[in-house]
């Protein structure tokens, strides 16, 4: 990067969402000079990969959360975000507020159950506790079922096997193979393999009946679970881990004609929205062909952030092309397995890489603040 432009004060970049995208847009934003505001619903970033964790293990969601006032100072601004007005480059809060932006990053990520997702307006302290509560309607259930087998349900069901070896874990999927249909099949085995290993109890090609009318996350004891195929299931306590759905909420109205089936906004190449050449996209919300991960979000916030500043010294912008798949999977702290550029990463790897902190230490690095210990 080039040194720093001088700007007139026309130049305002509104980011909308502060996950791992929106963190590292602003984070560069920052130190390249160029003003902006970053708005989300809570307080402070939430490193929600190591959410799973912080529900079963007292005191480690307190890692997990981190002030954006701190690292942002003046250029964070709490609120909900209930539109955009393209026309008059505004971007509208609930509370009636208007930003204004010369260039508007969209990164507002996806919504899914929780642990993991926390999508609300929400301070950090009672973010914090409302893991910590988890923790101990974990500690309380003898018998704990997690439905769904993709990435969140494996990692889930592995962490609360490894912090609690004697209660009995079952883990309902719909399919056969469990973890992400994109992963090498090796990888989908050896999932299934560790699981076992833990003495994960393992019930495959079922679907939970009426999955809606389950309370999750609360210790009830001898709660009878039912597959559509009949099977029953006694339990204390359920965690669901069904999947994420694109937050669209944010812009659904102003963007509906520039949205994919699945709520993602359509780029061009430049991770620009279709049709606008100071609106990009970034992050679980970008209509990008690869899985929705925190490491792809940090490398669309590299490339916009670029293009914003090129665009702005009048250079050429830079092209976005998704690299081949590295998704590494913790199976609690002391196993996982994954691949890396197309290739089958076992234990060892995975488990120094990711396992042991799940890069909770990144999160801090980024926003410039020390890691409570």
């Amino acid at each position: 990067m080039g040194s720093r432009l001088s700007l007139d004060g026309s130049v305002r970049v509104v980011v909308v969402g502060g996950g791992f995208g929106g963190i590292a847009a602003a984070s560069l934003l920052k130190s390249w000079g160029i003003p902006f505001v970053l708005v989300d619903m809570k307080d402070a970033f939430h490193h929600n990969v190591a959410a799973l964790r912080a529900a079963v293990e007292s005191g480690f969601a307190k890692k997990t959360f981190i002030s954006y006032s701190v690292t942002f100072g003046d250029s964070f601004r709490q609120g909900k975000v209930v539109g955009v007005d393209p026309e008059r480059q505004q971007v509208l809060l609930s509370d009636g507020e208007e930003l204004h932006y010369s260039h508007l990053i969209l990164a507002t990520g996806s919504n899914g159950p929780f642990p993991g997702k926390f999508n609300e307006v929400i301070d950090m302290e009672s973010a914090i506790q409302t893991y910590e509560d988890m923790v101990k309607e974990i500690e309380k259930s003898e018998r704990i079922l997690v439905v769904g087998g993709g990435a969140a349900g494996v990692e889930m069901a592995a962490e609360i096997k490894t912090e609690y070896p004697a209660k009995e874990v079952t883990l309902i999927h719909s399919k056969v193979a469990l973890a992400d249909a994109e992963l090498l099949d090796s990888v989908r085995q050896e999932v299934k393999e560790i699981l076992l290993r833990k003495g994960v109890l393992l019930l495959l090609g079922e679907k939970v009946d009426s999955v809606e009318s389950l309370t999750p996350n609360r210790f009830q004891k001898d709660t009878v679970v039912r597959t559509e195929k009949g099977t029953e299931v006694v339990v204390d306590m359920v965690v669901l881990c069904t999947g994420i759905k694109i937050n669209s909420s944010a812009y659904a109205t102003a963007f509906g004609d520039k949205m994919a089936r699945n709520g993602a906004l359509k780029v061009n190449k430049h991770l620009q929205l279709e049709g606008y050449e100071n609106i990009y996209v970034i992050g679980d919300c970008a209509d990008v062909k690869e899985p929705k991960m925190a490491y792809h979000a940090g490398l669309h916030a590299n490339v916009v952030v670029t293009n914003i500043y090129n665009s702005l010294a009048n250079k050429c912008l830079k092209t976005y092309e998704p690299g081949s798949l590295t998704f590494l999977l913790s199976m609690g702290r002391n196993d996982g397995v994954g691949q890396l550029n197309g290739y089958y990463v076992g234990r060892l790897l995975v488990t120094m890489a990711k396992s042991r902190d799940l890069f909770v230490y990144k999160s801090w690095k980024t926003m410039g603040q020390r890691m409570p210990s």
